[in-house]
């Protein structure tokens, strides 16, 4: 029985990024990506022409999710409590399925996910997703707490070191240091 177009194209992201983290997105290339498939090269084109592609492919679920939260939170009060459930659901964005392995790739290959349209696309998201955290407090000390908050979700991939920690701990960890930023930020309207 013949795999679905769908199912091809989730297995070479899945193996593209599983490259992507082991060896660096610069040292991939897409014939290792189709060997490791057992795929011809051009089967592989016929999904994505480029690495590039590929990157982008990832980067896509996580802008549409983004804005999903952007959309949510301008609809909300600016309070603390909704800014605890916006970074709480930031995380859930950053720590469900897949994403654990997404998020190991960008830390890995921050260097060249700026170089690329998807890093740029991505860059602008946190900037509105940081916006919403400190609405109501235009301060530049809340603007930079709202943006450490993100970041203590996303550091918590390479900063937290302890040997064997589950995703479910790094998440718990991060949300801590950021509910200490965020109880910082004063409430608006």
């Amino acid at each position: 029985m013949r795999e679905s177009t769908g199912g091809t194209r989730e297995r070479i992201q899945a193996v593209a990024l599983e490259l992507f983290t082991e060896q660096g997105y610069e040292k991939t290339s897409l014939r290792e990506i189709a060997e490791r498939l057992g795929v011809t090269k051009a089967a592989l084109y016929y999904h994505f022409k480029s690495k590039d592609e590929i990157v982008n492919s990832f980067v896509e679920d996580r802008l549409r999710r983004m804005d999903e939260l952007i959309e949510w939170a301008q609809t909300q009060p600016a309070t603390l409590a909704t800014r605890r459930v916006l970074i709480a659901r930031y995380a859930d964005t950053m720590f469900a399925g897949e994403l654990p392995a997404v998020m190991r790739f960008f830390e890995q290959n921050q260097t060249v996910l700026k170089s690329l349209a998807a890093g740029q696309q991505m860059r602008e998201r946190m900037m509105r997703l940081a916006n919403e955290l400190c609405r109501g407090d235009e301060s530049p000390a809340a603007q930079l707490r709202a943006a450490l908050t993100l970041f203590a979700v996303h550091s918590s991939w390479f900063a937290v070191r302890t040997p064997h920690i589950t995703d479910d701990d790094r998440r718990k960890i991060s949300l801590e240091v950021a509910d200490e930023l965020l109880a910082r930020i004063a409430d608006g309207d």
